[in-house]
């Protein structure tokens, strides 16, 4: 088994530090790199070979959110996972839908804060148990697609949403159905437009919900 790869992004150096002594307790992790702001953070996704990015949502210069839109803007298909101290409904929501692939809160247990780690590395969407609410409520209000929007989708299109429904990222997902990012690309937006559905989190919350597996 390969090492995950790992970027730290803190404006905190000695949480930086924190993270990075946890983390290096497992042998199979490792961190490639640290940042200490989001335009710090896009800059190295763009250049490391990565699996994972932890990244704090309030910092100066430029904010874990923004930075987070930037990435998938520039087509980093990393795994995400935003790890601060808010848990404002808002923050919770806006960071999903941006692209992030979980989000945890600093109080954690280091030990549980290893296993999420741990999750998000392996393909899982993690998200603090007190969130688990704002989670479901993301596919709430209006938004969730109708049951029969199933029927809607193509046969490509349902493996992709049972994939995305794994948490899987575009790079598992086309190495499993042996197609292109490219083509796995297309096909979640085309689902979401279906399910109407804005972000691959609600749509494999509303997967989940369905009984998608």
């Amino acid at each position: 088994m390969s090492e995950t790869r790992l970027l730290i992004v803190d404006d905190h150096p000695l949480f930086r530090r924190g993270v990075r002594q946890l983390v290096e307790m497992d042998p199979d992790m490792v961190i490639a790199g640290e940042a200490a702001n989001g335009a710090e953070a896009v800059e190295a996704a763009g250049m490391l070979d990565l699996d994972l990015i932890l990244m704090d949502l309030n910092m100066a210069r430029m904010d874990g959110l923004e930075a987070l839109r930037q990435m998938r803007s520039n087509g980093i298909d990393t795994r995400i996972v935003m790890l601060t101290v808010s848990d404002a409904d808002d923050d919770v929501v806006a960071a999903l839908r941006a692209g992030a692939d979980g989000y945890l809160l600093k109080d954690m247990e280091p030990e549980d804060l290893l296993d999420r780690i741990k999750e998000a590395a392996e393909g899982k969407l993690v998200i603090s148990p007190q969130l688990a609410a704002i989670l479901a409520g993301i596919v709430s209000g209006g938004r969730a697609a109708p049951a029969d929007a199933l029927s809607s989708l193509t046969s490509r299109e349902l493996d992709i949403l049972r994939a995305l429904a794994r948490g899987m990222s575009n790079k598992m997902i086309a190495k499993r159905l042996d197609i292109t990012e490219g083509t796995v690309k297309v096909h979640v937006k085309n689902l979401l437009k279906k399910l109407s559905l804005r972000s691959r989190v609600e749509a494999a919350v509303w997967a989940v919900n369905q009984g998608v597996s």
